[in-house]
């Protein structure tokens, strides 16, 4: 597969263990983005590294039940350092509420791995 769309996978398998159950290790989810990552949320806020922690140490275990399905990925381009993918997600909580979104995410590839730049996450109406 894909490296990048491996990397999509692997992410928000984390992510979904962290923010459903609270378990998992803060510091190697923080190690997958870099120094300058910056998210532009559905809500149009924008968050950078130090934001990204923060949300992260605040919701650990917040969203009980959380369960997180990838579908429709696509490299958008490659180049030789790095990628921009596109995908969609879902997010599903205990209680059955279910968002969508479209996400492109930008990696960057350095000796130490693939690290996400920036995601941009668009919500998809109910």
């Amino acid at each position: 597969m894909n490296p990048y769309f491996t990397e999509v996978l692997d992410a928000h398998v984390a992510i979904e263990a962290w923010l459903g159950r609270g378990v998992g290790d803060l510091e190697a989810l923080m190690a997958r983005f870099s120094a300058a990552f910056t998210l532009v949320s559905p809500a149009g806020t924008v968050l950078d590294r130090d934001g990204l922690r923060t949300l992260f140490t605040t919701h650990q275990a917040g969203r009980p039940g959380l369960k997180i399905d990838i579908d429709s990925m696509t490299l958008v381009q490659a180049w030789d350092t790095g990628a921009a993918v596109r995908y969609r997600e879902h997010q599903q909580l205990a209680d059955n509420a279910t968002t969508t979104r479209w996400s492109t995410a930008v990696f960057s590839r350095s000796e130490q791995g693939l690290v996400w730049c920036h995601l941009h996450e668009t919500l998809v109406a109910g």
